[in-house]
């Protein structure tokens, strides 16, 4: 199927019910966990398109390895509770940075960013990886996208 442009509403209630409409859209009847999270990681750099990096990161041991993505080259390994990506794993929640250089023990990957989303993904009430965020803009992200993109994530990754 080819890629349809669409043009999301301002952030908020209907855009997140098109972005779920879109992912879903984007990632039905694909078992491969590589193919679903690529598709999504396109489908969500299309509807943000003030975000400088959208990806994955997946929980391998102790540390995050770098999934499918949009974006500049990334680090490829985080560890456990270090950098937003690893903190977001070690409190089992999203957390949502308006200037990555406060953050204490930020990661840079590209220094164009300056704010952050990392929302943990959940199957089976594990944390088995997290979706990771940047923007050029300062305080890009809200508490209104964390909870939009954890309800996208908890529609995408629906057994």
């Amino acid at each position: 199927m080819s890629y349809i442009e669409v043009r999301y509403p301002e952030r908020g209630a209907e855009f997140y019910k098109m972005l779920g409409e879109q992912l879903e859209l984007y990632t039905r009847g694909e078992r491969d966990l590589t193919a679903v999270l690529a598709n999504a990681s396109s489908v969500i750099a299309q509807a943000f398109p003030k975000a400088n990096w959208v990806g994955f990161y997946l929980v391998d041991k102790n540390e995050l390895r770098l999934g499918p993505f949009q974006g500049r080259p990334a680090v490829t390994r985080i560890g456990y509770g270090l950098g937003v990506c690893g903190s977001a794993w070690k409190r089992g929640e999203a957390i949502v940075v308006d200037e990555v250089e406060c953050f204490e023990g930020h990661i840079a990957c590209d220094c164009n960013t300056h704010s952050e989303i990392v929302v943990p993904m959940r199957r089976n009430g594990e944390i088995w990886g997290v979706l990771d965020m940047d923007s050029v803009l300062p305080a890009h992200f809200t508490e209104e996208d964390r909870a939009g993109l954890e309800s996208c994530l908890d529609l995408l990754l629906r057994p």
